[in-house]
């Protein structure tokens, strides 16, 4: 993974109160994780940091779009996302990452990193059913929807007139005389 290092937030230095970051997601941002589902991404991420005597509380919210490729046509469209996470951060003696609300850092730790959670907070905002809004609607046009409208089977109109054999007639009889 890519150095991420514009995501620190040095901590040290600010005064205790509200603080705000903001940052602008792009598909660079994604090709740091080697994530690849996103064609491209335009995100706005904000990052409030509420500095405390003992604690910090981190507020994250997102917002934006990322072009994704539809679950059922394959065609490609921009997936409008939010999203929101609180997070609090303490100090203790290691690094303690495991309770997905709480973040611990060592006593010894001057900045923290926010990437990893703008991260997960822009994927997990992509639903997991991705459907192209013109195939919500019906009036998606695709080259897969041209071709199979091509390829269709046209209806033969001889064997539509023509008559059936009337042996089968007699066995058809046989079902509809119970």
């Amino acid at each position: 993974m890519k150095d991420l290092r514009e995501f620190n937030i040095p901590f040290v230095g600010l005064k205790e109160g509200s603080h705000l970051f903001e940052y602008q997601i792009d598909k660079k941002f994604f090709e740091a994780y080697n994530f690849d589902e996103f064609q491209d991404c335009t995100a706005k991420a904000n990052v409030t940091l509420v500095k405390k005597s003992t604690l910090m509380e981190l507020h994250f919210t997102t917002e934006g779009s990322v072009q994704v490729p539809c679950d059922l046509t394959n065609e490609l469209y921009d997936q409008e996302i939010s999203g929101s996470l609180d997070l609090v951060v303490k100090f203790g003696q290691e690094y303690n990452d495991e309770n997905e609300d709480i973040l611990i850092l060592p006593q010894e730790a001057y900045q923290v990193n926010v990437a990893q959670y703008i991260y997960e907070l822009i994927v997990l905002s992509v639903p997991t059913k991705r459907l192209h809004p013109d195939v919500v609607n019906g009036t998606i046009e695709s080259d897969a929807l041209k071709k199979l409208d091509e390829l269709r089977i046209k209806e033969n109109k001889t064997v539509a007139n023509k008559t059936t054999d009337p042996r089968w007639d007699k066995l058809k009889d046989l079902l509809t005389d119970k």
